[in-house]
């Protein structure tokens, strides 16, 4: 059973139990956004959140170790993705990655925001000519260093 097994595995069981995510990072004590990663294969759960969250899913064993492997980060294909929700943030930093590398720079420096020490929130924000989605995102910086 290969990590890609595993992850279509649990969208399927999460799906047929009626689980959330959020109710998957609560019995873990982790946010949605962090739970949500790990379990579409991008973090590595350890052997408690593994069993857990395996438990709820009602996950074979094997699907339970590969949680707990550390996993090839970054799943999307390297072309324009064409998911129309997933193209919208590859627009977005299209769009706003120069003005991001700018502002960050102007106010911190030459550095990158890590996407290590991260963390995000994602809310539904209301609004009266339609919901909006807030996701507020907090990446330590990290300055190049001279040697």
């Amino acid at each position: 059973m290969s990590r890609n097994d595993v992850t279509e595995l649990v969208v399927l069981q999460k799906l047929r139990l009626k689980l959330t995510w959020g109710e998957l990072a609560q019995a873990i004590g982790l946010s949605k956004e962090w739970t949500t990663a790990a379990l579409l294969g991008q973090m590595t759960l350890n052997s408690e959140q593994a069993t857990i969250l395996g438990k709820m899913l009602d996950l074979p064993e094997e699907a339970i170790f590969q949680l707990q492997v550390v996993p090839y980060k970054g799943s999307l294909p390297t072309t324009v993705p064409t998911d129309p929700l997933i193209y919208r943030f590859y627009e977005l930093i299209s769009v706003y990655g120069s003005t991001f590398k700018a502002l960050i720079h102007e106010e911190f420096g030459d550095g990158i925001m890590s996407a290590i020490d991260f963390d995000m929130d994602l809310k539904r924000q209301a609004d009266a000519k339609g919901d909006r989605v807030k996701i507020t995102m907090s990446g330590k910086f990290l300055p190049y260093k001279s040697y």
